[in-house]
C-alpha cells in the first residue's frame, strides 16, 4: 500500500504502463541509434492524455493533478528515459505558460502540448556558466511593441526539435542579477533562430544542443511575467519539475532492479542461483530499499504541491538524490548482469541516459543550497 497512491492512481498507473510497454518499449534502442524524436509517438501520447494532464480541463490538460502527471511520467520513462522528457518538458513549460503568459498568446500552444502536436523547451543555460543560472548575458531589449533577442543558450533538450522555447534573457543590467531577468515564449520558425545538437552521451533520442538568437523579434504579448522579473517569478515552477525528474529516473533504476533479481534468480554458479550469494543480492537488497524511500519522498513533494503546501527542499532532495542513486543501482544492475550487461543492450543505455542528469536541470551542490536556505535561511547560507 502506497501512502500517496489510491486506487485511481494507481489505475492510471497501469493504464500508462500498458501503452508504454506495447508502445514506447519496442522501440527504445532504436530511437537511440537513429536520435529522432517519434512524433507520431508523441501525438498518441497526447490522445491517451498522457501529457500535462495536470493541466484545468480548459487549459487542455485532464484537471488530474500532479501527482497523476508523476504516476504516468514514470510508467513512459521505464520504457524509455528519452521519451520521457516529452512530459517532463511538456508538465514545466505548461505551469509557466498557464501562470504568466497571455490567455491569447499561450492557449494555442497549450492546445497543441497537450494534445502532443508541439514541443516546447527551455533556454536558460549559456556558454559561459551553468550553475549560475541567474547570471545571464543573452541581451533581450525592448524596441517599440518588441523585444530583439540576442546570444546563445547552450546545453538545451530538443534544441533542434522544439517548435517553441521558453528564453530568459538579459534585460536589465549585469549587476541586477536575477531581477534583470525576462522570461519570453519564442517560436523557433522565427527569422533568426538557428540550433544544432551535441552527440551526447545518453538521452539521445531527445538531444541536446545549442540555440543562437540573431536579431529576433518577439512581441511583447509573448513576455511570461513581468519584465526583469522573469527568473525570480518563472523559476518557481522548477520545484515541480525537479520531483517528477526523481520520478523520472527512479522509475529507470527500478525496471533495472526487476529485470536483474530475475537475472540472479536463473542464472547459476557453482551448483547455486546467483542470488544465493550475499554478494550479489546484498548490494540489490540495499539498493532496492534505497530506491523506495526515493520514491516515497518524489511523491511526497508532489502531494504537498497538489497540497499548495511548500515543498521546495523535499523537490531539491529529489533532484540530487535520486539521479545520482538511479545511475549506481543501473551500474550494479549492470555488473551483475557481467560480460551481458556491458555489451550494448538495455542496461547500459539506462546507465547513459540517466547520468545526464546528475548535470542537467541543477547540480547536486545547488540543490544542497536550496536545502540549506530553506532550513537554515537564506541570510545563514549566501551565495
Amino acid at each position: 500500500m502506497n501512502p500517496y497512491i489510491d486506487e485511481d492512481l494507481a489505475a492510471l498507473g497501469e493504464h500508462a504502463r500498458r501503452f508504454a510497454s506495447q508502445r514506447i518499449a519496442p522501440g527504445f534502442q532504436e530511437r537511440d541509434k537513429t536520435r529522432v524524436l517519434d512524433r507520431a509517438l508523441m501525438a498518441e501520447m497526447g490522445q491517451m492524455g498522457f501529457i500535462a494532464p495536470e493541466l484545468p480541463e480548459e487549459l487542455g490538460g485532464q484537471g488530474m493533478g500532479c501527482l497523476a502527471a508523476g504516476v504516468i511520467h514514470e510508467e513512459v520513462a521505464r520504457a524509455d528515459l528519452s521519451i520521457s522528457y516529452i512530459n517532463l518538458l511538456a508538465s514545466l513549460n505548461a505551469q509557466i505558460l498557464s501562470h504568466h503568459g497571455k490567455p491569447e498568446v499561450v492557449m494555442p500552444w497549450l492546445q497543441r502540448l497537450t494534445r502532443g502536436e508541439a514541443l516546447v523547451a527551455i533556454a536558460l543555460t549559456e556558454p559561459r556558466g551553468g550553475s549560475d543560472a541567474a547570471n545571464l548575458r543573452l541581451r533581450v531589449e525592448r524596441v517599440g511593441d518588441e523585444y530583439v533577442i540576442n546570444g546563445e543558450k547552450t546545453s538545451i533538450s530538443a534544441a533542434d526539435q522544439a517548435d517553441a522555447t521558453v528564453v530568459f534573457g538579459r534585460t536589465g543590467s549585469v549587476e541586477s542579477g536575477a531581477r534583470g531577468v525576462t522570461a519570453l515564449l519564442v517560436p523557433m520558425d522565427l527569422p533568426g533562430v538557428t540550433s544544432n545538437r551535441f552527440d551526447c552521451h545518453g538521452q539521445r533520442a531527445i538531444g541536446r544542443g545549442s540555440i543562437f538568437f540573431e536579431n529576433v523579434r518577439v512581441p511583447v504579448s509573448h513576455r511570461l511575467g513581468d519584465e526583469n522579473q522573469g527568473f525570480v517569478q518563472v523559476m518557481q515552477g522548477f520545484d515541480f519539475s525537479r520531483a517528477l525528474i526523481g520520478l523520472q529516473v527512479l522509475a529507470v533504476a527500478r525496471v533495472a532492479l526487476e529485470e536483474t533479481w530475475e537475472y540472479v534468480a536463473q542464472r547459476e554458479a557453482f551448483g547455486k542461483p546467483l542470488s544465493a550469494f550475499q554478494g550479489v543480492s546484498h548490494p540489490l537488497a540495499d539498493f532496492d530499499t534505497q530506491v523506495e524511500a526515493a520514491r516515497l519522498l518524489c511523491l511526497q513533494a508532489l502531494w504537498l504541491k497538489d497540497k499548495g503546501a511548500p515543498h521546495s527542499a523535499e523537490a531539491a532532495m529529489c533532484k540530487w538524490w535520486a539521479p545520482k542513486l538511479a545511475y549506481d543501482v543501473v551500474h550494479q544492475c549492470l555488473l551483475s548482469f557481467g560480460h551481458g550487461g556491458y555489451d550494448r543492450g538495455p542496461m547500459e543505455q539506462r546507465l547513459r541516459d540517466v547520468l545526464g542528469f546528475q548535470i542537467g536541470d541543477g547540480t547536486a551542490q545547488i540543490m544542497k543550497t536550496i536545502i540549506a536556505r530553506t532550513r537554515a535561511g537564506r541570510e545563514a547560507v549566501p551565495a
